[in-house]
């Protein structure tokens, strides 16, 4: 009775998550989508702890130390999650993710004793993928975090791909030969799994985050499948499966959005720091302009289009970004938001960041839908954001960025650049926005500088 008490429970578990995900899909529900799949996880969890038996009738053993586990997990999770600052949200997502993936390995190294019994091969790709996405993640979490740069090392794809090769002679080695001989092969094994995914991800830079982020997601949804597999739990397969082709999907999506193959993330280290082969000077002056030119021409204008990125998360300046927002919109101005789907370091990272101001979600616009919009815009605020604003995508072939979307903000009849230097973005090669006729730069961290706009705009009456 027990057992179909427990199959029920994993049964509307697995409803929740595929709701939850569907939740996920605008932002209005996303907050109810992590509701509801959380709720479906913690009734897998204790319907597993209670109902689950082995074939001999046995339930789990030594369950106060599953819930100290789980309380101490409960309350490192609880306390990272509220004291992270929206800014260090990447870098949260990356070491979760590398949380699960080691999850997946361990899964892996406790099962392989009973490899006799259970399919090597469900074993050994938890372990390989789990590695993998657990050292990636971590490295990736480093970078994020600015305490790991990136390296390139002397023929990096080469190595790269002979240690995969020669992964994959191991794993063939334990699968086919006695596995009992081969304890020695299994951790070689673990060991230049662990390495890989430290290589994997050390060239790529920061342009390409958002790319290697959704990767390793999926991969670490794979790797969490492969447990399913391996006990059986249709749970665990389940929430796997819709990790792993969620990570792969959104994966796509970010590579169209840069208009290159997931290859050419992989080998080609763009954005890792390394000069430009693209445009190294630009014909042009550049034109600074005062908070008080800034504020009259956007209190004058009809539209405005505010550019988020990067340099707004880093300066906190959300609300600020939206109390102007308000201002303008109290003086008659429409005002959207131009969203590119790689700003910032992760998917979604300026949606969550302005959500947080209380932006409606409705002035949020994505790429395709703002893009035909900015022929009719007085003005463009560009906070923080650079490699996604560079017209060098569309006019100059040799640039490292050349056929990746970009918002056409130079098409505005006024473009102001609010950033603290000339400094280049994570691509590593000039903006060509910055020497527009159109445009003019308004210098300083971004909190500072619009919060300044704010009061030049209120002292104009």
């Amino acid at each position: 009775m027990q057992k179909y008490i427990l199959e029920i429970i994993y049964l509307i578990a697995s409803v929740t998550f595929i709701g939850g995900l569907k939740f996920l899909g605008h932002p209005s529900t996303a907050r109810k989508g992590n509701l509801l799949a959380a709720f479906g996880m913690t009734l897998a969890i204790f319907g597993t702890m209670f109902l689950y038996q082995t074939e001999q009738g046995n339930h789990l053993k030594n369950l106060p130390y599953i819930f100290l586990a789980l309380g101490i997990g409960t309350l490192l999770g609880f306390v990272a999650a509220k004291k992270v600052q929206m800014t260090a949200m990447p870098e949260m997502v990356s070491l979760f993710n590398g949380m699960g993936g080691a999850c997946a390995m361990l899964i892996s190294l406790i099962e392989f004793q009973h490899i006799g019994e259970k399919s090597p091969l469900i074993i050994l790709a938890g372990l390989i993928i789990g590695s993998i996405s657990f050292s990636g993640s971590i490295v990736a979490w480093g970078k994020l975090s600015g305490k790991i740069r990136d390296l390139n090392l002397k023929f990096q794809q080469y190595i790269s791909i002979l240690l995969l090769l020669v992964i994959v002679y191991f794993a063939y080695d334990v699968c086919l030969l006695d596995p009992s001989s081969l304890t020695q092969s299994f951790y070689v094994l673990l060991v230049l799994s662990l390495l890989y995914g430290v290589l994997f991800v050390f060239p790529i830079g920061g342009a390409d985050m958002p790319v290697v982020i959704s990767l390793l997601n999926s991969f670490t949804g794979v790797a969490a499948a492969c447990g399913g597999f391996l006990y059986d739990n249709k749970v665990m397969l389940v929430g796997g499966i819709l990790v792993g082709s969620a990570g792969t999907l959104l994966t796509i999506v970010m590579c169209n959005a840069m208009n290159r193959s997931l290859l050419n993330v992989l080998i080609g280290n763009f954005g890792s720091g390394t000069a430009s082969t693209g445009t190294s000077s630009i014909q042009g002056n550049i034109k600074e302009l005062t908070s008080s030119d800034a504020a009259i021409l956007m209190k004058y204008a009809k539209k405005v289009v505010i550019v988020p990125g990067y340099g707004l998360a880093v300066a906190q300046a959300q609300h600020v970004v939206h109390e102007l927002e308000l201002l303008l919109e109290s003086e008659g101005i429409e005002v959207k938001y131009a969203i590119h789907p790689v700003a910032g370091r992760m998917p979604g990272h300026m949606n969550v960041l302005l959500a947080e101001s209380n932006v409606s979600y409705d002035k949020l616009v994505e790429m395709e839908e703002i893009n035909p919009e900015f022929t009719t815009t007085d003005v463009v605020l560009v906070v923080g954001a650079n490699d996604v604003v560079n017209p060098a995508a569309k006019t100059d072939p040799s640039s490292p960025i050349y056929g990746m979307p970009i918002l056409d903000v130079e098409a505005a009849q006024h473009v102001i650049v609010n950033k603290r230097s000339m400094k280049a973005g994570y691509a590593g090669i000039e903006n060509e926005l910055f020497y527009h006729p159109k445009t003019s730069m308004l210098f300083g961290d971004a909190k500072k500088a619009l919060t300044q706009l704010v009061s030049e705009i209120k002292a104009l009456g």
